[in-house]
């Protein structure tokens, strides 16, 4: 399979930042005078939109407190974003996909001012073709992103492969009617990843890198 467009994830994809948001998560929670989720259940609700990440980690939790946890979340997760650096080997992996002439998009449960924070941080100005972000349409694992990325780029779901570090990545993909291929290295473990198809799963960066090389 040929894929001319390339959709990345952000969070625990791209960039290593799974640690920074699932401890600014528990901190807000801490703050907020809830029960605090454990680190596996404050990671697997990354890249989820708020509705199902307050279900799965404070389920009857009333608006006011919703809004409590979400304030210091920002507080939080502000005064640390500077920790989480891109993964070692991803620039180097998007330079080669874009000189074979591939084009690039991120579909993120960031909010637009954050992923566009994240990208003047790292400097990937002019690296994706389209972006799509959680505030400008359905949350993942509805298919509005990519269904809207391949609007944009006039990509076929054929032609169109989703990269992510969630279950909800690849329902997202499947959802679109796109193949996936399932990072372990991210917010979701390799067992979990398992329970949903994808086109290949890769470890790390390099083996990620390696599979784009030989089949993208």
């Amino acid at each position: 399979m040929s894929y001319e467009l390339v959709i990345f994830d952000w969070d625990g994809t791209l960039m290593d930042s799974t640690r920074v948001i699932a401890e600014s998560l528990q901190a807000a929670c801490r703050d907020a005078g809830i029960a605090v989720p454990a680190e596996s259940e404050a990671r697997f609700v990354i890249g989820l939109g708020l509705a199902d990440t307050f279900s799965h980690v404070a389920p009857g939790l009333d608006d006011e407190g919703r809004r409590r946890v979400s304030e210091r979340y920002r507080h939080h997760f502000l005064a640390r974003e500077h920790e989480a650096p891109l993964y070692g080997g991803v620039r180097e992996m998007l330079a080669d996909l874009r000189g074979r002439g591939r084009r690039l998009a991120v579909a993120t449960g960031k909010a637009r001012r954050g992923l566009d924070r994240a990208i003047d941080a790292t400097g990937l100005h002019g690296v994706f073709e389209a972006t799509r972000c959680a505030d400008e349409g359905f949350a993942k694992p509805h298919p509005d992103m990519l269904l809207m990325l391949m609007d944009i780029t006039g990509v076929e779901p054929r032609h169109t492969l989703m990269v992510g570090d969630t279950t909800h990545d690849l329902e997202l993909a499947a959802n679109a009617g796109v193949e996936a291929v399932a990072v372990s290295y991210g917010a979701h473990p390799a067992g979990l990843l398992a329970t949903r198809p994808a086109a290949a799963r890769c470890a790390s960066v390099t083996e990620l890198h390696r599979w784009l090389a030989s089949n993208a």
